[in-house]
């Protein structure tokens, strides 16, 4: 008999141990898993691209509507993009000559 419960503590020990190892092991590696379906990751990128653009184009819309209110009759101006801080090449609404690809 001492044999027999020594065997069952054992399997029983091992089974606690690697229930505890399975349990940390996991909790580690859970916050890297990836989801369980991309469809509503992707639905919201859908929806945040489309959300932009219908935005963009209202935004351009007004500015076009403003200008068109103070210079009646004119062509308007490219507008300036407003998050690009970067180089902007285009003077006035026309590509300067030395960047045009037939100049010279």
């Amino acid at each position: 008999m001492e044999k027999a419960s020594s065997y069952l503590w054992r399997k029983y020990a091992d089974y606690v141990w690697t229930k505890w190892e399975r349990m940390l092991i996991w909790n580690m590696v859970e916050p890297y898993m990836r989801p369980k379906s991309f469809t509503p990751v992707v639905t919201i990128y859908v929806a945040a691209f489309y959300t932009g653009v219908v935005g963009a184009a209202i935004t351009e819309q007004l500015y076009k509507e403003k200008y068109w209110e103070d210079h009646p009759g004119e062509i308007v101006p490219l507008m300036k993009p407003t998050f690009y801080p970067g180089p902007w090449k285009v003077a006035m609404g026309q590509v300067p000559a030395h960047l045009r690809e037939n100049s010279g």
